[in-house]
């Protein structure tokens, strides 16, 4: 399905606010109510909308540290592989993770409350894992742009 101008409208107000009334999202892109709510719950069930969530901030819960782990693991084997995949998923301190190219084999986004913490996280658990060979930290000192907005159009 390709979205057109309602689709995109409606995603970009819901990824503004994703606590819009549907009356309120009806309004903001020129729909009435029920064509409007047809259409998110379209966008919904075909999987352009995977969630709606609050996002929290860090430093107003004790999150100092930001972070990026370049992972680099000793082979490409499918149960090394296996391995890390089952630990990453199981660390709540990484936010993302991502198989890059270049000098690393996998780029991870970490958060923590301190170096303590992040410490602590590196070498009790990330470096226990199997398979990897090295960890290279880059820890962020500002964060001049932060978003979670997609470009829709």
């Amino acid at each position: 399905m390709t979205l057109d101008r309602y689709d995109c409208a409606i995603l970009e107000a819901l990824q503004e606010d994703g606590r819009l009334s549907n009356r309120d999202l009806a309004e903001k892109v020129g729909l009435s109510a029920a064509p409007c709510w047809r259409r998110v719950k379209r966008l919904e069930e075909e999987g352009y909308i995977r969630a709606y969530v609050a996002l929290l901030n860090p430093k107003r819960i004790g999150i100092q540290v930001v972070a990026f782990a370049e992972i680099s693991l000793d082979n490409h084997h499918a149960d090394t592989l296996a391995a890390f995949i089952e630990a990453v998923q199981g660390c709540e301190e990484i936010l993302e993770c991502h198989s890059v190219t270049g000098q690393c084999d996998y780029l991870l986004k970490v958060m923590a409350r301190d170096m303590e913490a992040y410490e602590s996280f590196l070498s009790g658990r990330l470096l226990q894992v199997k398979g990897i060979r090295s960890v290279n930290t880059l820890f962020s000192l500002k964060q001049p742009k932060q978003t979670l907005t997609l470009p829709v159009a």
